[in-house]
C-alpha cells in the first residue's frame, strides 16, 4: 500500500495539532501534511487496527463472548472503557461497536483475550497485519494504545491501516456509527460526544471518526470529513490536552472551514451525459449513445471547464452479438492534470433486424454472390447446352 508523493500546497498555518495528515481517497493524494512521518505514540488510534484484526478473526459475529475478572484487571484505571460489567454476555458484534465509538478498552481486551487467548497473543496478529502492509514505523505493544514502550507509529501509516480497515464494509459501517445498543441493553456513543458535551460544536461535517488520549500521545483523531459531499480523510496527531477548547476537534473544525470556503466537488459529467454515439450495425437502432453511468466529480479550488478532456477506449460499433452488461469500454478523462475513468457498460439487449442482416452483412453479401455466380453459371451451362443441342439437332437435319 504506498502513498502518492503530489502533496497539494494547502494554506492551512494555524493548526494546532504538530502531525497533521489530509488525505484525498479518490484522487489517491495527500493534500496537505506536518510531520506525517514522526514516529510517536497514537494512543487509542490503535484500536482502529485491534478493530480490523478481529472483524478477519471472527467466524460469527452473533457468538457470544462472556466478560470475566482477567479481561477486566488489566486495563489501566484511567483508561477509556464502554462500561463492560463482570458476567455480561455480549456479542462480538457489540464488542466491534464498543471498541470504535466510546473507545472501549473492556471491548477491545475481550476481544484479544477470546480470540486469542490473550492480549500477547492478539497483538501478534496486529503486528502481523502490520508487516503484511507494510508499515515500516509501526508496532504494537499492546490492544488499546495506552503509553508503553515500543508501541508507536506514524500518522502516514495509521492512515494505511484505515484506508486498509475502511474497504471492510463492517468496520466501515462501524466507524461512521454515533450511537450503538448493545445486546445487553447498554448504549455506546461516539467519543465525539465527549468533546463536544454542550453541543457547542457544529461536527455535522465529521462522518466518521476514532479519537484518542494519552500524556505521551496528546489528543489524537483520525476521521472522515465531508465536503459538498466529496469525502476526505483527516488525521491529527499530539495536539495539547484542553477539554475546554480540544485541539484535535478544533484542528478539524479548521480543516473543514477552510475546505468549505475555498473549495468545492464540482460535477464534470452529470449522470446521463453523452460522451459518443458507436454505430450500431444488423438492428433497427442506428446508433447506440454512450453515456456517463454516474456523477463524474472533480474536488478544486480552481475550476476551469475549458481544460477537460476525454477519450472512450472500447469497441468501434456495436451489434446483436452484444449482450446487455458487457464492457465495452473505457472513458478516460482528464482535469488539471489529474486522470481518472469510468467504465461503459450496455444496458441494453440490441436486437437484430434480419432484414439489414440479410442485406448488409458481409457473410450474407459473400453467400448472395456465391449464389448469384453459382445461379449464372447454371443458366449459362443450360444455355450452352440447349445452343449445343439446336447444333447437333440441325446438323442431322
Amino acid at each position: 500500500m504506498l502513498l502518492p508523493f503530489r502533496v497539494w500546497a494547502l494554506e492551512l498555518t494555524d493548526l494546532l495539532s504538530p502531525t497533521v495528515l489530509l488525505y484525498d481517497p479518490g484522487k489517491e493524494e495527500i493534500m496537505y501534511e506536518k510531520g506525517s512521518d514522526n514516529v510517536i505514540n497514537i494512543a487509542s488510534l490503535t484500536k482502529i487496527m485491534t478493530t480490523i484484526v478481529a472483524i478477519e478473526n471472527i467466524s460469527n459475529l452473533d457468538d457470544k463472548v462472556l466478560i470475566t475478572d482477567s479481561m477486566l484487571a488489566e486495563i489501566p484505571s484511567d483508561a477509556s472503557v464502554a462500561g463492560l460489567k463482570v458476567g455480561d454476555e455480549v456479542s462480538y458484534l457489540d464488542l466491534l461497536y464498543a471498541s470504535i465509538l466510546p473507545s472501549g478498552a473492556d471491548a477491545t481486551t475481550a476481544l484479544a483475550h477470546s480470540l486469542a487467548g490473550s492480549t500477547e497473543g492478539f497483538v501478534n496478529l496486529m503486528n502481523e497485519k502490520a508487516q503484511s502492509l507494510g508499515l515500516e514505523n509501526t508496532h504494537f505493544a499492546n490492544v488499546t494504545g495506552y503509553d508503553i514502550d515500543n508501541h508507536h507509529s506514524t500518522a502516514k501509516e495509521v492512515l494505511k491501516i484505515l484506508l486498509y480497515s475502511l474497504k471492510n464494509d463492517l468496520f466501515n459501517k462501524i466507524y461512521r456509527t454515533k450511537e450503538y445498543t448493545l445486546s445487553n441493553g447498554l448504549v455506546v456513543k461516539t467519543t465525539l460526544d465527549y468533546y463536544n458535551p454542550s453541543g457547542m460544536y457544529d461536527l455535522s461535517k465529521i462522518v466518521g471518526s476514532k479519537t484518542g488520549y494519552t500524556d505521551d500521545a496528546g489528543l489524537c483523531m483520525s476521521s472522515i470529513i465531508n465536503i459538498d459531499g466529496k469525502e476526505l480523510i483527516l488525521i491529527t496527531l499530539g495536539a495539547q490536552r484542553d477539554l475546554n477548547s480540544p485541539d484535535n476537534i478544533d484542528d478539524a473544525l479548521s480543516v473543514i472551514s477552510y475546505l468549505n470556503h475555498n473549495y468545492k466537488n464540482v460535477v464534470l459529467f452529470e449522470k446521463g451525459a453523452t460522451f459518443l454515439e458507436l454505430p450500431v450495425k444488423y438492428s433497427n437502432i442506428n446508433t447506440y449513445e454512450v453515456k456517463a453511468s454516474e456523477d463524474i466529480t472533480y474536488f478544486t479550488d480552481d475550476y476551469d471547464n475549458t481544460n477537460i478532456k476525454y477519450h472512450f477506449d472500447g469497441v468501434d460499433n456495436l451489434s446483436f452479438k452484444n449482450k446487455k452488461g458487457d464492457k465495452i469500454g473505457t472513458i478516460n478523462i482528464t482535469y488539471q492534470g489529474q486522470e481518472f475513468s469510468q467504465d461503459v457498460f450496455l444496458d441494453t439487449d440490441i436486437k437484430i433486424s434480419l432484414g439489414k442482416y440479410l442485406f448488409t452483412s458481409p457473410i450474407c453479401i459473400i453467400v448472395y454472390s456465391a449464389l448469384v455466380i453459382i445461379l449464372s453459371l447454371c443458366l449459362f451451362g443450360i444455355f450452352s447446352l440447349k445452343r449445343h443441342k439446336r447444333k447437333h439437332h440441325h446438323k442431322h437435319a
